[in-house]
């Protein structure tokens, strides 16, 4: 009975000493660095739950404990588990999905707080294709796909939904656009027929949210194609050439896990193809009072502004309409973001016939500042106009 107490208030003891040899070690710490000390912060505001919650949320980030464990703790749930958290969804063949876009998949529920419907978003595009129509400029709208609607059977080798499936939400959006008469391009059938036709060639990376080179390509070159075939601008007598050029990426999906030994084994080369004028070989660069206009999220964003650069969607849309364009970009911000940046570069719209409106599908849901109703900026007079009023 005796050494049954004893070996109980040893592990008591040793219970006790890991619990205290944490805030004791990150106390250390911060005294070496010259820092107050943290846990003191407790005393220095009122105790209000949200003082509190921030109070808590500080000693998580800031613990040195749980820097040096955490990526240790997030390799061995990937490794063994196979659980990548809620922003990483490990499928098939080493795929990798993001978390939120598979949830938009799969997940037939209204709403939580702070997130938006197809209605919301339905709103907003009509009443900025209104504005634009004011001034005589059309509105091509883009839908991006999630990566699950065109690889669904990455997911689960259990699983038989055909490529480019729609979930509810962006069918309502679509359909909804279609009945209001704006012009919807649909990359969904585009990519699924691609895929029907010919499955050698990967329209997304595998370990990234985002479309590869070619499916970029693919996407930049159907919008062109609809620009063009409904007479909203002509194909232009600039000339661009093709660089190869690899780059070497660990997807997104990959860094969102934050285990630095994962990224550097998910290092692969992606051969990208940049664009560049043939009369200067320079590469490829927006025009700011071109005809065309590009609004758009991240998947703008990779390989254009990214390594190698010039090598993207915008760059590819350009060389396919024989001209420059324009864009805005803004990562998870499509939705809103872009406009109110609109808002705030009138001159964007001098000389403008089309914008090009890109965004992922997700984000129907998950945009950033939702969708809000956003003014186009004042008019901004020509130089030719502002000529004839000096006359």
């Amino acid at each position: 009975m005796g050494q049954t107490n004893t070996s109980e208030r040893l592990l008591i003891i040793l219970f006790l000493g890991i619990l205290l040899s944490v805030p004791f070690l990150q106390g250390v710490v911060e005294l070496r660095r010259g820092d107050r000390l943290q846990a003191l912060d407790i005393f220095r505001e009122r105790p209000s739950s949200a003082n509190l919650r921030r109070y808590e949320r500080g000693l998580e980030d800031e613990s040195v404990v749980a820097r040096a464990s955490r990526p240790l703790a997030q390799y061995g749930r990937f490794a063994w588990f196979k659980d990548g958290g809620e922003k990483a969804v490990l499928g098939e063949d080493g795929w990798l999905f993001y978390g939120p876009g598979l949830d938009y998949f799969t997940q037939k529920r209204l709403p939580a707080k702070g997130q938006t419907t197809a209605a919301d978003a339905l709103r907003a595009i009509i009443n900025f294709r209104e504005q634009l129509a004011a001034r005589g400029i059309e509105l091509l709208v883009v839908p991006a796909p999630n990566k699950e609607s065109i690889y669904p059977e990455k997911l689960s080798r259990r699983g038989s939904l055909p490529p480019g499936m729609l979930s509810d939400e962006t069918r309502q959006l679509v359909s909804g656009l279609q009945r209001a008469g704006v012009q919807v391009l649909d990359l969904f059938e585009l990519f699924a027929g691609t895929r029907l036709r010919s499955d050698s060639i990967n329209l997304y990376l595998a370990q990234d949210s985002h479309w590869s080179p070619a499916g970029l390509k693919l996407a930049a070159e159907a919008v062109a194609q609809r620009l063009i075939d409904r007479n909203w601008v002509r194909a232009g007598s600039v000339h661009f050439d093709i660089r190869n050029r690899t780059v070497n990426r660990a997807g997104d999906i990959v860094h969102m896990l934050r285990v630095p030994r994962l990224e550097r084994d998910a290092v692969r080369p992606i051969l990208c193809e940049q664009v560049v004028r043939a009369d200067t070989h320079e590469l490829y660069q927006d025009q700011a009072d071109s005809e065309v206009l590009v609004l758009g999220d991240s998947f703008l964003r990779i390989f254009q502004q990214d390594d190698p650069g010039s090598a993207g969607f915008v760059a590819h849309l350009a060389r396919a309409l024989g001209q420059p364009v324009s864009s805005i970009i803004n990562d998870g911000g499509a939705s809103t973001l872009v406009r109110q940046e609109l808002n705030r570069r009138p001159k964007l719209l001098l000389k403008k016939k089309v914008v090009v409106w890109e965004f992922v599908e997700r984000d129907i849901r998950l945009g950033t500042e939702g969708w809000q109703k956003v003014p186009l900026p004042e008019s901004v007079p020509s130089e030719a106009a502002k000529s004839a009023a000096g006359k």
